[in-house]
């Protein structure tokens, strides 16, 4: 058991740094890999309240819906197929399941519909898939990938009757689910909704002026920064944990990163919901016009949290929690158009674009 406890869970970090007027740069494609999002952080250095600009974008994220208790099958109408999945105008994510012990269902804006499900409820379904790299010892764990704009699964073929039989018939699966959909795409959700018990919520958004605030010493070449201790200092001013300790502090041995500085004040802002990666990107565009103009410190950060409990983690590769969970990237800008990009996830899911 104290083994146990004193493993320290591994992670699987990838550093990436290049200019956002490099034509070869990855940025776009990599944010749009990371589907399900329920947090983004943004850290701007000397700057006590947002920019009109970027206050309005971010009060523009795109709003999202809770349905509670859906039955699964009901994501197989043909009427929602059509208007809504095979136009890649929705994604959607099982909400409060847990990966490890619940059936969990994601639905990617590609049209994939992807279930973690436990060894019981596999065996109900009646569909072909495989075995988790999660759970091998105790093939207690099984995934259910499909593609439902692939001709095989087209409404009335074998392929989807089998499929909605075993969602509808034999397992019943039922759970509350997050629903998002692209602008212009909620018209099409109307005729699913009007079947199920829902709420609109809008992604919250939050403000914290920080003052004299210890700061590492940051240039575009990032050579004096340790990724693995920077990435601790902007969690701990995100979570509002103090760095202002010793080493051998009993309560926190946190501390910022050297070579630091002293910033007069910093703004701390994050957004929680079901955030798009189309949002996530008009940020960025919005963060970088920000950096454009002359100011005290030239650079700020941007921090994007997956949901820990998604089955998919980058692109439509499985997610596992085990120990930890990562699923995230944090992006530092720089006023040269520079850019250092770091990409976490647990050590067992599949490396990060």
């Amino acid at each position: 058991m104290f083994g146990d406890l004193e493993r320290t869970p591994r992670t699987l970090l990838v550093c990436d740094r290049s200019s956002f007027l490099d034509e070869k740069n990855r940025l776009s494609s990599q944010v749009e890999q990371l589907h399900f999002n329920y947090k983004v952080s943004m850290l701007l250095p000397e700057c006590s309240s947002a920019p009109s600009h970027l206050e309005a974008v971010l009060n523009s994220f795109n709003s999202f819906y809770l349905i509670r208790k859906l039955p699964i099958h009901e994501l197989l109408d043909k009427h929602f197929l059509e208007t809504s999945v095979h136009q890649g105008l929705v994604s959607g994510l099982s909400y409060r399941t847990r990966i490890d012990e619940d059936n969990c269902v994601a639905l990617m804006p590609n049209g994939h519909l992807s279930l973690s499900l436990d060894k019981d409820s596999f065996e109900l379904l009646g569909v072909e898939g495989k075995l988790s790299k999660f759970n091998q010892r105790t093939n207690g764990r099984y995934v259910v990938s499909v593609d439902l704009t692939d001709s095989s699964l087209a409404p009335g073929g074998r392929g989807y009757q089998r499929l909605v039989t075993g969602l509808r018939s034999r397992l019943q699966l039922k759970t509350d689910f997050l629903l998002s959909h692209h602008p212009g795409g909620g018209a099409s959700l109307q005729a699913l909704l009007s079947r199920c018990d829902w709420s609109e919520h809008r992604p919250e958004v939050r403000s914290h002026a920080l003052t004299d605030l210890f700061c590492p010493l940051l240039t575009s070449d990032l050579q004096s920064c340790d990724p693995h201790l920077l990435l601790e200092w902007l969690g701990a001013v995100d979570a509002g944990v103090s760095c202002e300790n010793s080493s051998s502090s009993f309560l926190s041995s946190l501390v910022c990163p050297e070579p630091k500085t002293t910033m007069s004040r910093a703004l701390s802002v994050s957004v929680c919901g079901l955030l798009s990666p189309q949002d996530v990107h008009r940020l960025i565009q919005q963060i970088r016009c920000y950096l454009d103009q002359p100011r005290l410190e030239s650079w700020a950060s941007l921090t994007v949290h997956g949901f820990v409990d998604s089955p998919v983690s980058w692109g439509g590769d499985e997610h596992g929690v085990l120990r930890g969970g990562e699923n995230f990237y944090s992006l530092l800008m720089f006023h040269d158009h520079t850019y250092h990009l770091h990409l976490g996830t647990g050590a067992h899911d599949t490396c990060p674009p």
